[in-house]
């Protein structure tokens, strides 16, 4: 694929992703794609097995083409194929020895000297498998608080996480409240938070209308994982004042299936499940305020929503639950509740504001400050 010895991939960034790149457009896929319009950047899948497919349709590609790939200019991926039950007891050191070699030998054929590896795993430590410089651990959650929601033991986890930060040089957290904990434990930390890609939304009031949503309007609209993180109560607090209530993205089956099912057989609410990132702007176009309705959990504190700035990139109206996060973001533009009445009269009263081009253009000026574009930039000041 490159010449044994090609400059163009020095000062190279390793970034070892939380998610696939094949999946629904996250943090790590933006930051790759905009870092490297900066330096060259490898792009690490999280580490399969080749029987991964069978508990995971999704991950069929990801196996199949597992070598050393180019995404576009400046842009490589990597998919680490490691043994069976990679992230059990036991199989962790194994998974990070092995995962160190397949970078080893990625970044050898690429042929650049890596500047940075960056990491959002808390569960293998692969630094020093690349003569990095720079060694980052992306702290993106709180993933001990939410060891539960992914099935993982959390003492077991916690002290995974802190061997990985141990051997990094900085950190970078995603939220203020993960910086905190970091610092606390006196380690060398950066906060930035996660962004938006503006760009995708500047033509959301252009977007052709989806053929699957049958809602009168004004619409309430939530994006996002349906599951254990979400305050239900939200929700039937915005249905019940008999407003249109459009969801998009996954749900647990798993989550309250009861109760979730009730508020989705209400004639004013809409399911049309997960959507790609590509059709989001479609949904938009059709909602007036935006929600995002998450209870108060130890993960969800350390968690940095991403829907808040994309609803602003669009220019839709947010009503958000009461997190550190939202917080931190300090603008009027989001309206904050912690009481489902509260929310619900939030999300009335913004039904009723006009939604002006000035007041779009305000909103998207404020997510624009907030891009993934900006975020890249801070990350690549803190490897140089």
């Amino acid at each position: 694929m490159v010449a044994a010895t090609d400059h163009r991939w020095d000062d190279m960034v390793v970034l070892c992703a939380a998610n696939s790149y094949d999946g629904i457009k996250l943090a790590d896929q933006h930051v790759a794609e905009h870092l490297a319009r900066l330096v060259p950047v490898l792009y690490v899948d999280p580490p399969v097995s080749r029987l991964t497919p069978l508990l995971n349709r999704k991950a069929v590609s990801c196996v199949k083409y597992p070598g050393l790939r180019l995404q576009a200019p400046g842009l490589a991926r990597l998919t680490p194929i490691v043994a069976p039950l990679a992230s059990k007891r036991g199989m962790t050191a194994i998974t990070a020895a092995l995962t160190r070699r397949h970078l080893r030998k990625a970044a050898a054929q690429l042929g650049g000297q890596v500047r940075a590896v960056i990491s959002a795993w808390p569960q293998y430590q692969v630094f020093g498998s690349c003569g990095e410089a720079v060694r980052i651990y992306w702290a993106q959650d709180d993933y001990v608080g939410g060891a539960a929601l992914f099935g993982l033991n959390a003492t077991r986890l916690d002290t995974q996480e802190r061997v990985v930060a141990a051997a990094a040089n900085l950190i970078v957290a995603a939220s203020p409240v993960v910086a905190g904990t970091w610092r606390t434990r006196g380690h060398e930390t950066v906060l930035i938070p996660y962004g938006t890609d503006v760009d995708a939304y500047t033509g959301v009031d252009r977007a052709p209308l989806p053929a699957d949503v049958e809602l009168h309007g004004p619409v309430v609209g939530f994006v996002g994982h349906i599951n254990e993180r979400i305050d239900l109560r939200m929700l039937e607090a915005v249905a019940d004042r008999g407003r249109s209530l459009l969801l998009v993205g996954p749900k647990n089956a798993a989550f309250q299936p009861r109760r979730l099912n009730a508020l989705l057989g209400r004639p004013n609410v809409r399911w049309v499940g997960p959507k790609e990132f590509s059709v989001l702007p479609s949904y938009l176009r059709l909602i007036d305020v935006g929600v995002v309705p998450y209870c108060d959990s130890q993960f969800n504190r350390g968690s940095f929503p991403l829907k808040t700035l994309e609803y602003l990139a669009a220019g839709r109206a947010v009503v958000a639950t009461d997190l550190p996060a939202v917080r931190w973001l300090d603008t009027d533009l989001v309206a904050v509740a912690a009481e489902p009445g509260v929310f619900a009269d939030h999300v009335e009263r913004l039904l009723r504001e006009v939604r002006s081009p000035a007041l779009i253009s305000l909103r998207r000026a404020f997510a624009s400050r907030h891009s993934w574009a900006h975020r890249a930039a801070e990350i690549h000041e803190a490897i140089l």
